[in-house]
């Protein structure tokens, strides 16, 4: 089956507790995808540890994530690296402290592979500015989606992150059919959001519990959220964003989208990692009863 979901951007090694896990937006948004019902693929760069068995690759390599991964049956076009981008997240009162210990090299329009030339919906997905303004020249008829926050992120010698603003932001403003960030990832400033909406086609702005923010049409529109009990926050925006930009393919409504995202990604910070991304009919089974 070709893929209809093309997510661009690290798979991340992310340092926890109980060692290295996936991560990164792409991760979290193959798997989503695939509990969706749609059919992901990843174009990544990353060490290919519990990818491929036997030597790295040095050469850019065609592969079907393994059946003990997370990421098991989704395509992934490899690119060689001899490092994967790795994260530790610390999480204290509900605020995340960041840490960057180690970067893989970006990834530009050249490696895309000929076969996902036409994929119909996009997610650019940087996480440590890895995804280029370079990419909105590409799929010229895809409903493209970005989640910036890899390029609203600087760290310092140690690696310690902080936000910063979004240097390139017209650029991929321009193109996207949909914006999506948090406002933890501009560090709470409402001017710069109300900038940044000023530009952009339509922007989604998330905010934990206190749901979704949709910015349309010079006028902002608040979504309400499901109430949820928290285990691990980790990548509940990466599952905003594909549950919103697949609804919106599907719908053309951006807040029946938003709608069905803020289910999606309150269900999927209810067990740690990616275990509890729920699979689509439990979303709409509990959108059915909640009118």
């Amino acid at each position: 089956m070709p893929i209809n979901f093309l997510a661009i951007g690290h798979i991340t090694h992310d340092l926890t507790p109980n060692g290295f896990r996936f991560g990164g937006t792409v991760s979290f948004a193959s798997v989503t995808a695939r509990r969706l019902g749609w059919q992901p693929g990843i174009l990544t760069r990353v060490a290919s540890e519990g990818l491929v068995e036997g030597p790295a690759p040095t050469e850019p390599v065609d592969i079907i994530a393994p059946d003990d991964s997370p990421l098991a049956g989704t395509p992934i076009h490899l690119l060689p690296s001899t490092t994967s981008t790795t994260f530790t997240n610390i999480y204290r009162e509900g605020m995340r402290t960041q840490v960057v210990a180690a970067l893989a090299e970006p990834i530009t329009p050249a490696d895309l592979p000929a076969a996902w030339a036409n994929v119909p919906v996009v997610l650019l997905g940087p996480l440590v500015r890895d995804v280029p303004a370079s990419w909105t020249a590409i799929f010229p008829h895809a409903l493209m989606g970005v989640t910036p926050q890899g390029w609203m992120r600087r760290w310092d010698a140690a690696g310690h992150v902080s936000p910063t603003r979004w240097e390139n932001a017209a650029s991929f403003l321009h193109r996207a059919d949909v914006a999506i960030l948090s406002r933890e990832d501009v560090g709470g400033d409402d001017a710069y959001l109300g900038e940044l909406a000023s530009q952009a086609r339509l922007l989604v702005i998330t905010d934990g519990w206190h749901g979704a923010t949709i910015y349309m049409d010079g006028a902002s529109h608040r979504v309400s959220p499901r109430k949820t009990s928290e285990v691990d926050p980790t990548g509940a925006g990466d599952v905003f964003a594909t549950s919103f930009l697949l609804r919106l393919a599907e719908t053309g409504e951006p807040f029946i989208a938003a709608r069905f995202a803020n289910v999606t990604a309150s269900m999927s910070v209810e067990a740690p990692g990616m275990d509890s991304i729920p699979q689509r009919a439990r979303v709409e089974e509990w959108l059915a009863r909640h009118p």
